[in-house]
């Protein structure tokens, strides 16, 4: 060790910190949620995946309006009504350019990220919130339909960033026993901003032609609440240790994260991922997905992602309208019938979040992919037999519903733990682009395909989507490892047999006590680095105590 990591050594040793409560105490502790975690959690989220959330479903209620906003400024700026196919792809590129923004977003976040932090990049997120929200509510009073377009665009950067940099917080700040609860909590948003968005656009509310663009104010009220918020509480205590080097600063952080004095479990991990990573840069993209020794993480964040989008979700939030009047409602009864989606969508996820740590990821993700494939038949059955009797459409709309119950329960938010955590702290930046790419191609490919794939396979559309949750399904059977209460190392570890290769070495406790058993000492640490510099493939080996 060098005299840095002695002297925190010694401060993670020192038994005699003021406020240490005995051992059973601290194991009872562990799992609680202190305070500053928990406004961590909800101030990051509210700022960030709810307002992702909130734009799926805020432009469903005031299409009508919008595109009759669309044919007028035509027809002041030509002197003729908008050309319906002109209209179309507009109104098209409407919907898909949120998409190209979170692209966009995806690829800033590891630059932003990399110089101010986790908690700094969300903080200045908000100013793209800000701004696209300025840019679509004053479009109307304007009378510039680009102003609506550009602000959809910049409100997918926006999301494209949140997206990356929030569940990284989460991850980071999270000691590993809630850690696929505190993960939860992005989808939770989610599926929160998409209710939100689907009660203001009722009639009743924000949802009339005079009103539409205020849908599209509110966005700022999320944003305003966060940066308020967030600079109150510390940063990734993680990304403190591992890329700033400011360990005082780490354990503050821990310390407020987790409402205890003693921290020494967590710095103690994270020590150790530090001296597995100390002679390793923060990856490329390029870099990671050259890398043999995560080869098999990055294939699954990209199947992971590539399954959450392709799922054929997206395609009921985007059109939900259309969906319901071919299951036979009428069209005054639609916006009510929507509504409950949403509300599906929150209960099913906070499901999920309490029952994730129990449960673990492998059986929600599994069983969620499959119960949905499950549904997709029976609502592909449902849709072609709705004309045979007065009940059936009916029938159509609990599929639906439990379609969405089945996403939001494992497939809608476990992929974003998943990712955190795969891959340790070099690599991480470098995968939540890999997974955000993945995934906005694939939500803007269904937006812009869905509709052709509906005209072309009627009530048959849907059993593409349940292909590909049983495709999914099967691959995380046989390939995802359960990464529950795991250390980021230890869940390395499980992928080195198949990767066929072996990340920096890491001895657990059960590592430890089995080599003491046999009678083998314990690699040195200090000898072990020292050896590492010979040799092409460095290893580190280090017992967590």
């Amino acid at each position: 060790m060098n005299a840095r990591e002695l002297a925190l050594a010694s401060m993670i040793h020192d038994t005699s910190w003021p406020g240490e409560l005995p051992v059973g105490h601290r194991l009872r502790r562990k799992k609680d949620w202190s305070w500053s975690l928990v406004v961590a959690a909800l101030v990051g989220a509210f700022g960030s995946s709810f307002l992702y959330g909130y734009n799926l479903s805020v432009v469903n209620a005031p299409t009508p309006y919008i595109k009759a906003f669309y044919n007028e400024t035509w027809y002041r700026r030509h002197g003729h009504p908008i050309n319906p196919d002109t209209l179309t792809l507009l109104w098209s590129v409407t919907v898909s350019i949120f998409a190209i923004g979170g692209l966009v977003g995806t690829l800033l976040v590891k630059f932003i990220g990399k110089f101010i932090g986790r908690k700094y990049t969300l903080l200045v997120n908000n100013g793209f919130a800000i701004c696209a929200a300025l840019l679509m509510a004053c479009s109307l009073q304007a009378g510039v339909f680009e102003m609506l377009i550009v602000g959809r665009f910049i409100m997918g950067v926006d999301g494209g960033i949140a997206l990356s940099a929030l569940p990284m917080y989460l991850n980071e700040i999270a000691p590993k026993e809630i850690r696929g609860s505190l993960g939860q909590v992005t989808a939770i948003f989610i599926c929160i901003g998409v209710f939100v968005g689907q009660l203001l656009g009722l009639p009743e509310l924000l949802g009339k032609e005079s009103t539409w663009p205020y849908l599209f104010g509110v966005i700022v009220v999320p944003a305003l609440v966060q940066l308020a918020s967030l600079p109150f509480l510390p940063e990734s205590p993680r990304y403190l240790l591992l890329e700033k080097h400011d360990e005082s600063g780490a354990m503050k952080a821990f310390q407020t994260f987790l409402g205890k004095v003693d921290v020494s479990q967590e710095l103690e991990e994270a020590l150790a991922e530090s001296r597995v990573q100390r002679n390793l840069h923060l990856l490329s993209v390029l870099e990671l997905l050259r890398a043999p020794f995560v080869r098999w993480q990055v294939i699954t964040v990209v199947i992971t992602m590539a399954s959450y989008q392709l799922c054929g979700l997206n395609a009921i939030w985007f059109y939900t309208n259309s969906i319901f009047g071919k299951a036979g409602i009428s069209r005054d009864k639609i916006p009510y019938i929507t509504l409950s989606t949403g509300g599906i969508e929150t209960l099913a996820a906070i499901f999920s979040g309490l029952v994730v740590e129990r449960l673990g990821r492998r059986p929600l993700l599994i069983g969620g992919f499959g119960l949905m494939a499950l549904f997709f038949g029976t609502l592909t059955v449902t849709l072609t037999l709705q004309d045979q009797a007065p009940w059936i459409p009916y029938l159509s709309i609990v599929c639906i519903l439990a379609i969405i119950a089945s996403f939001c329960s494992g497939p809608g938010g476990i992929p974003f733990i998943l990712t955190g955590e795969f891959f340790q702290q070099s690599e991480r930046p470098a995968a939540f682009i890999v997974a955000g790419t993945v995934n906005w191609l694939s939500n803007f490919a269904v937006g812009l395909l869905f509709p052709f794939i509906q005209k072309s396979l009627d009530s048959y559309c849907f059993l593409v989507f349940g292909t590909v949750c049983i495709a999914g399904a099967v691959y995380f059977y046989f390939v995802l490892p359960e990464t529950k209460n795991r250390t980021h190392a230890e869940i390395s570890q499980s992928f080195a047999k198949r990767n066929k290769t072996h990340p920096p070495e890491v001895k657990t406790d059960s590592t430890v006590a089995e080599e003491k058993a046999n009678g083998q000492p314990e690699t040195d640490l200090s000898s072990t680095l020292d050896s590492q510099g010979q040799n092409q493939t460095p290893k580190c080996v280090f017992s967590l105590q």
